[in-house]
């Protein structure tokens, strides 16, 4: 489903007029809801959250429990449709020895 702006498109998430997505980034409900609600901007900064996500609890995007954790995320981060996002502890942030 290609959606293309106008200036009747609010992002849900910023609530500021601009360009809509354009795409589903999944091809599902929740993705096409992504393609109509949310800003090309709101987007990139979920990528940059899922990013960290995905490297601070080491997830393996091809499991679906860690697929179900990163898309009620993004409910949350999107829709405020949850309980919380889930935190990520930055106090060791640089102090990882390997």
């Amino acid at each position: 489903m290609a959606i293309f702006g106008n200036d009747k498109f609010k992002c849900t998430k910023c609530g500021q007029k601009g360009e809509p997505l354009g795409y589903a980034p999944f091809p599902n409900e929740d993705g096409e809801r992504v393609a109509r609600e949310i800003c090309q901007n709101c987007w990139k900064e979920w990528q940059r959250k899922q990013m960290q996500l995905i490297n601070h609890f080491g997830l393996d995007v091809s499991n679906p429990d860690s697929q179900q954790m990163l898309f009620d995320n993004m409910k949350i981060f999107f829709f405020d449709e949850g309980v919380e996002l889930t935190q990520i502890d930055t106090s060791k942030e640089g102090n990882v020895s390997w």
